[in-house]
């Protein structure tokens, strides 16, 4: 079905609400480098998942999030500024990571509006998809759950498992290939204890995907299901560029669950040259196209299976609040409803 990507500075929204559409907002937090194709990857799952649905996306950004002036100027085109966030008429809103450059979360310059953004989903949406770091901004806000720094970066493709039967793992294919790209890592006894509720972990990874449902039912991924087949490759290339310009002390480890053979004796004789030779110039040679020709995102299948899930609960809730004497759906009785208010007030009719 049609997605819409609606960039007009307006908050006029009478004419799109009449519509028997679901209106989601993105935003988009992560870094100049990476804006545009985290853009392009969640406008895809989105295509691709929202099964029957007309979907109306909206991009917000966070102004405090650091930017050069050119990205600012592209976003200033195509992006609403995160206060007309606060009377939109959403029925999922989507918050991504971004790359953290404190150890601590609140002394980012952008923990002030991140967390005023956390306060206003929990009150005012269905549903909010927390991405990585949005994930770890949310319960640290929400519950005090710290994050703690791994030995070293987790990155690549994990297989997660699913803890239980939740209808947000239906038709997802096991097992589940997520890609994860992180420094820091949440306690899935903390989780727990504080109420949310685990759906998927890996052996290596740990805690991959968790909810918790209040008013809103949030989705917390730790992991980017959204990436593209080459996303893990651009990112390992950026951090090897690090090294080879002296931003990093040691030379990134290679991906797991990533590349094949062939792809790990290239990059093992690429890792080689460059501690031999470190120079910022050598990333120039680094041989992406040979790399990209056996990635095969093979996560792909199951991100689109969890966004028609997410689609599936948004059109379930948007039916109740416009008709809250009608049941609910027998493919969502076994949803947490607990806490849930339908604050039927709040939506137009």
């Amino acid at each position: 079905m049609p997605l819409f990507l609606d960039t007009a500075q307006t908050e006029s929204e009478d004419d799109v609400r009449a519509a028997n559409c679901v209106t989601i907002g993105l935003i988009n937090n992560m870094p100049d480098a990476a804006l545009e194709a985290t853009e392009r990857q969640f406008t895809d799952v989105i295509r691709l998942s929202a099964r029957n649905t007309v979907v109306r996306l909206l991009l917000f950004a966070i102004p405090q999030v650091p930017r050069g002036e050119a990205a600012r100027r592209d976003m200033a085109a195509r992006y609403r500024d995160i206060g007309m966030l606060w009377n939109a008429h959403l029925d999922g809103l989507i918050v991504t990571g971004t790359e953290p450059k404190s150890r601590n979360l609140k002394d980012e310059p952008y923990w002030a509006a991140l967390a005023q953004v956390i306060d206003w989903a929990r009150q005012n949406t269905n549903s909010t998809v927390w991405s990585c770091l949005a994930a770890h901004a949310a319960v640290l806000h929400s519950d005090g759950i710290e994050r703690s720094p791994l030995p070293q970066k987790l990155s690549g493709v994990f297989d997660c498992a699913p803890t239980g039967s939740h209808p947000m793992l239906r038709n997802v294919p096991l097992p589940m290939p997520v890609p994860h790209s992180r420094g820091n890592d949440l306690s899935e006894r903390g989780l727990r204890s504080a109420g949310y509720r685990i759906l998927t972990r890996s052996v290596e990874a740990g805690v991959d995907m968790f909810v918790r449902q209040e008013r809103s039912f949030h989705l917390f991924l730790q992991g980017h299901p959204e990436y593209e087949a080459d996303t893990v490759l651009r990112e390992y290339r950026r951090d090897i560029g690090r090294y080879l310009r002296g931003e990093r002390d040691s030379y990134p480890a290679m991906p797991r669950g990533y590349f094949n053979d062939e792809a790990k004796a290239i990059l093992e004789a690429f890792r080689n040259r460059a501690l031999a030779e470190r120079d910022g110039d050598l990333i120039k040679s680094f041989p992406t196209r040979r790399l990209e020709a056996g990635l095969s995102g093979a996560w792909r299948r199951s991100a689109i299976a969890i966004y028609e899930n997410w689609f599936d609960y948004l059109k379930g809730r948007r039916a109740e609040i416009r008709s809250p004497l009608v049941p609910m759906r027998r493919a969502w009785r076994d949803w947490p409803r607990r806490g849930i208010e339908l604050a039927a007030d709040r939506r137009p009719t």
